[in-house]
């Protein structure tokens, strides 16, 4: 009989990279039952969807009383979505539980019922943001709570970098492997110059504190040499955030708003352009040590990149000479690397991106995730 695998995820599981590549390898392992918003995803044998109107954090107004009074043991299981969760679940067993995201740490071990719990925490939980009060001042508590609680009886952890694996392990005493945010080794070439023309492009979600106004502002400064298009996904506030990007960049026809496109199509979609850009003050420290899907995606579709100064993405672009580090997370830090860029750099970082895919490609992160899946299902 096949084993038996529950990988939770309060994400719209259908847009989230990193878990739709998780997947992948947990099929290969055994038997997928997903649970998450959104609806069943590529990989999953049985899917148990959460209603998207019910938040993973217990944010009724006994859960934000309980939070404030850090009785956070009264609250691990009380959010409406795990509760919806817990429901869906009842009567099955499952050979491992996988959470995604410390949020679902005291879920996956309530129904773990002893088998083993592998949680990728993806990014710092404790932290995740607080450049939002209430957030820091209720919720950074309540993951720390769950972090010192679970992680030293989670069997296996991962995270995104080795920055924020470091972290955990200090803070917590637990062992970290990392799994990065790479995606698959894509078969493509950079594309051909349009004389004249230096096509830039973002990638990602549209939600608040991602400094996407700082990017629209930047491009506005340059020259007509660069347009910008964007390829957004929509947040769960009906597009709102999107439209109010797209309200501040409608003065300039050089920018383009585009669908979301799915992320197994994302990099040969990118690949018509020239350039990838992301810059990101650091208000938390997931900030500070970011190493998104979006400098993956960007590498694999052969694009040179601007980025601003965080350490885990600038020493790999040093490594890798691809493309230019911003001198600080200005938006005229921005706008000054964007314009000193010429056609012949360009090409350069982008022949650089192409000799660099394979080893920014998810292979390594791949074996990772093979052999915590040997350690800790039995055959």
């Amino acid at each position: 009989m096949a084993q038996q695998i529950l990988c939770i995820s309060f994400s719209d599981i259908q847009a989230d990279s990193r878990v739709l590549r998780q997947l992948k390898l947990l099929a290969e392992a055994g038997e997928v039952t997903t649970l998450s918003y959104g609806e069943r995803p590529p990989g999953a044998t049985h899917h148990l969807e959460i209603d998207a109107s019910l938040p993973s954090l217990p944010q009724t107004p006994l859960g934000v009383l309980l939070l404030a009074l850090r009785q956070h043991s009264a609250v691990e299981l009380s959010a409406p979505a795990i509760k919806q969760a817990r429901a869906l679940v009842a009567g099955r067993r499952f050979d491992l539980v996988v959470a995604n995201e410390a949020r679902a740490l005291p879920l996956a071990h309530a129904l773990a019922q002893g088998a083993p719990v592998w949680g990728d925490l993806h990014e710092w939980a404790p932290e995740e943001r607080s450049h939002v009060l209430p957030w820091k001042l209720l919720v950074a508590p309540y993951m720390r709570s769950i972090c010192a609680k679970y992680l030293p009886r989670t069997t296996a952890i991962t995270a995104v970098n080795a920055s924020i694996a470091r972290m955990y392990a200090e803070q917590f005493g637990c062992t970290v492997e990392v799994v990065r945010n790479a995606g698959p080794f894509r078969h493509l070439e950079p594309s051909p110059p349009l004389p004249g023309k230096i096509r830039l492009v973002h990638s990602g979600a549209a939600v608040p504190g991602r400094n996407l106004e700082g990017t629209i502002e930047a491009v506005k400064m340059l020259d007509d040499r660069f347009t910008l298009d964007l390829y957004l996904v929509k947040a769960r506030d009906g597009g709102r955030y999107w439209q109010q990007l797209k309200d501040l960049a409608a003065s300039d026809p050089r920018i383009t708003f585009h669908d979301a496109v799915p992320p197994e199509e994302l990099p040969a979609t990118l690949n018509a352009y020239d350039v990838g850009v992301f810059s990101l003050p650091p208000q938390t420290m997931n900030h500070h040590f970011m190493l998104p899907n979006k400098f993956f995606d960007f590498v694999q579709a052969r694009l040179a990149l601007v980025f601003s100064p965080s350490p885990e993405t600038a020493a790999l672009m040093q490594t890798y000479d691809l493309g230019v580090v911003t001198e600080d997370f200005s938006t005229e830090s921005l706008a000054r690397a964007l314009a000193s860029l010429t056609t012949e750099q360009v090409d350069k970082y982008k022949a650089n991106a192409h000799g660099a895919a394979a080893a920014l490609s998810s292979a390594e992160d791949e074996a990772v995730t093979r052999g915590i899946l040997a350690a800790v299902l039995t055959p």
